[in-house]
């Protein structure tokens, strides 16, 4: 879902001060996927083919990835594991409502995801863009986990109102997730059977994405908090008809507790997906800073005290959702490149190089 509607962003103006770019560590004809200047990636490989394909993170043990994909006979994303070359792709939700934000639980027996399939195993309708570009927060979004192989199917969730953006901590023990429950879309924890959920953000707007740092201690986020009562009541106005304009969003990051928030980016840009490095003193992160028109996205990584910006790929449409390998030495992330036809998003395998 978020692939496709991603590369319609409307944009904004660019306050970033951006590193240096530094020449190509590797020649493109050797690495074909690879773009000029991208010198922190090498081996690219092509992962799917065809469709919509995005959201893809590690297992604990980075054998396998989840992801959600739009393909075969399934009208809306539905969500799928494979191995990290590509193979063995299998489909683990149920094939009916939408589905997005996947992950596998630390010890690899469960998987978590959110589905619309219990308020109707239809497509949920995609909303009307005569107002501008808009997201949906669709209300029948409840999170649920699996065994790997999409049995055992039990509901997580159960508050009217949209549950989703789901993450499990390190230690396996909480979930982090986005929901509506109270009125208004911020970031909360709890227990992986549904329960002890705390608050997190209490801000006006939009909080959400959150990822867990590697050592469980951060969460990094995204967010949209207006502050003009002409941008406060467009927000409230929208999120009566479950819907969002995401083309103002920051990244931010606090204590897993909630507490110690601060923003790292200020570019008043769409910057979304952000996930840490292992290491946890960087951020990599998807924004169309540099395009005016706002179309454009490429990965970018920040320190966590927001300084040395660099930018990380030199795409002309969309690379997004990135996660490292624990080690550090893969990085998984979707991109338009080598795409059969406008649009199509696939997933893409790379050596990090420092």
């Amino acid at each position: 879902m978020k692939a496709l509607l991603a590369v319609l962003f409307v944009g904004g103006v660019i306050l970033a001060t951006l590193v240096a770019s530094r020449p190509s560590a590797i020649p493109s004809d050797q690495d074909p996927l690879r773009l000029p200047d991208e010198r922190h990636l090498h081996n690219i490989r092509q992962l799917t083919f065809g469709g919509q394909n995005a959201e893809a993170y590690f297992s604990a043990d980075d054998k396998k990835l989840i992801f959600q994909s739009t393909r075969d006979e399934y009208p809306c994303d539905q969500i799928y594991t494979m191995n990290i070359d590509g193979s063995d792709v299998k489909r683990v939700s149920t094939g009916h409502g939408r589905t997005t934000c996947a992950y596998f639980s630390p010890d690899g027996k469960r998987i978590t995801f959110s589905s619309t399939h219990l308020a109707n195993p239809e497509c949920p309708p995609r909303p009307d863009y005569s107002r501008g570009y808009v997201w949906p927060v669709y209300s029948g979004y409840d999170i649920f986990s699996a065994l790997p192989d999409g049995s055992d199917l039990k509901q997580i969730t159960h508050t009217p109102g949209y549950d989703a953006e789901g993450v499990v901590s390190p230690n396996g023990k909480r979930m982090v997730f986005t929901s509506l429950r109270n009125g208004d879309l911020d970031i909360y924890t709890m227990d992986l059977d549904g329960k002890n959920v705390k608050q997190l953000t209490h801000e006006l707007g939009y909080d959400g994405g959150p990822f867990f740092s590697y050592d469980g201690r951060w969460i990094v986020y995204r967010a949209y908090h207006p502050e003009s009562e002409k941008d406060i009541a467009e927000y409230r106005e929208l999120l009566k008809q479950s819907l969002i304009r995401p083309t103002t969003l920051e990244i931010w990051m606090m204590k897993a507790d909630g507490t110690g928030k601060r923003q790292i980016t200020h570019n008043g840009k769409a910057n979304f997906a952000p996930c840490f490095f292992p290491d946890g003193k960087r951020i990599i992160f998807s924004s169309n800073m540099q395009d005016p028109k706002g179309r454009i996205f490429n990965l970018y990584s920040v320190r966590v005290d927001g300084s040395g910006l660099e930018r990380v790929t030199y795409s002309d449409a969309f690379d997004s959702f990135p996660m490292f390998s624990r080690d550090g030495k893969k990085l998984v992330f979707a991109s338009n490149r080598n795409g059969k036809v406008p649009h199509e998003t696939n997933v893409f395998m790379a050596e990090w190089v420092e």
